[in-house]
Formats: structure tokens, sequence, C-alpha cells
């Protein structure tokens, strides 16, 4: 779908044209951003004007300034988190980005601790079912990705146990099997240390410190429905963008 740009300011226009020209292919990672002379003469737009353009690249992390050369195509390291993956699963969208893919790499029962009873609201040591994915891209590890979910839960759900990937995420398995429709959820990002049993799947140091994405999930009846803790790849970074209209 080709997007609308005319409504645009001028320098964000051009910018948006350089981005569609770097997620075509056409400027690969590495190539240098058009100079501030080559898009006053190709676009007829004043100096003020075109040395606006490679702030927004920037900004948007499809470009980065490199001394002595200029500025320089970058590929933006992108996310999807968790609740992302519900909004896209909830419209009807593929959950899994292009060029991404996922491993699951485990799906067990184990005792809640208590950030997880908290969540789930059970009694610490109450029997939980955990399951592990990691995402990857061209680039490496997106994110290690853990939910749970309460074992009585999972006894109505028992795909949630198979390592393989549900096709509709825990977000639908859990609808399908019970009824329980995810309508509100909470995220939380922090920074914290990555732990030993998560630091291996996302090629990282244990004891490193990431962004974290914390998602607390809630049924139509308030109940908790799932909770999940998704460690980002080291040098990840994680936006959100908005329509104010």
């Amino acid at each position: 779908m080709v997007r609308d740009l005319s409504g645009l300011p001028p320098y964000q226009r051009i910018a948006a044209q350089i981005i569609e020209r770097i997620e075509s292919g056409e400027l690969q990672p590495g190539d240098r951003v058009p100079s501030v002379s080559q898009i006053m003469e190709t676009e007829g737009v004043s100096r003020a004007t075109a040395a606006r353009v490679p702030g927004v690249l920037r900004a948007e992390g499809y470009a980065t300034a490199t001394p002595g050369v200029g500025t320089i195509v970058t590929k933006p390291k992108k996310l999807t988190a968790g609740a992302d993956r519900l909004a896209k699963l909830q419209a009807g969208a593929a959950t899994i980005g292009d060029g991404e893919r996922v491993e699951i790499l485990d799906a067990v029962r184990e005792r809640a601790s208590q950030d997880v009873a908290d969540a789930l609201g059970l009694d610490v040591g109450e029997e939980v079912a955990r399951r592990r994915r990691r995402y990857l891209d061209g680039e490496g590890v997106v994110t290690v990705s853990t939910t749970w979910i309460a074992g009585a839960v999972a006894d109505q759900a028992p795909e949630f146990l198979e390592v393989a990937p549900l096709p509709k995420m825990t977000f639908g398995l859990i609808e399908d099997r019970t009824g329980r429709r995810v309508t509100r959820r909470r995220d939380t990002v922090a920074l914290r240390e990555i732990p030993e049993d998560v630091a291996g799947p996302l090629e990282a140091e244990a004891g490193a410190r990431t962004l974290v994405v914390i998602n607390h999930y809630w049924d139509q009846n308030g109940e908790p429905t799932e909770y999940a803790v998704d460690y980002l790849g080291v040098g990840r970074e994680l936006s959100s963008e908005y329509d104010l209209d």
C-alpha cells in the first residue's frame, strides 16, 4: 500500500520517501543518505528544509551520523512485544514480523515464584505452566519471552505445554478453550539484570542489564489470565507510535 505523503511538511515528506527506499532495499545499511546539497537539488527545497531531513532519519532509527563520512543508512532493530502481538492477532494480522522466526525453548509445569503467584492471583508454590520462546531476525535475538498461566488453565488448554507453535498464541488458545477473552493488559518497561536461565538463549552475559517488558493480562471478568516477561536482545530498542487525531 502506497502511503499518502502529500499532507506532510516538505522535510518530513522527503524523509518518508528515503525511508521507503530503505525499507524496499534500494538503500542498504552502510549506504550514504542523500546529502543536504543533493536533497536541495533533487527536491527543489531550501537548505534549511533539506538540513532537517537527516535528523528525522536518525530519530526514526534509519540513519546514524558517522564522523568524516556523513549520515549512513541503518535499519532499526525492531521489537514486537507480546502485547503488540496480541493487537496483531485481534486485528487478524500475522503475529510474526517479516524476516522474524520463533523457537519454542521449553514448555513445563513448575511451582509459582512470588512474582508469578502475585501476577496470576495464586499462592506461592502453586502449580503453574511456563512456556518460553525466543524470537530472532536477521540481526540475531530479538527477545526471549516467557509466559506463565495457572496450572488449572493449562489443564483446559494442554496445547500450551506442547513444544510447538500456537497458531493463535496463548491469548487465542485460552479464549478458545475456556471462553476467557483478554480485555485488559498492563505493560511495564524496566531495566533488569539478565538471569542465568535467560542469558544462554538471549546470547548475552548473565548479570548484564537490558530492557525488559512485563505484561499482565486480565479477562472480561477482571481475572488474570497470563503473565509474561520479555527480555530484549542487547542493543534492541523499544518504541511505540500512536495516531493522535
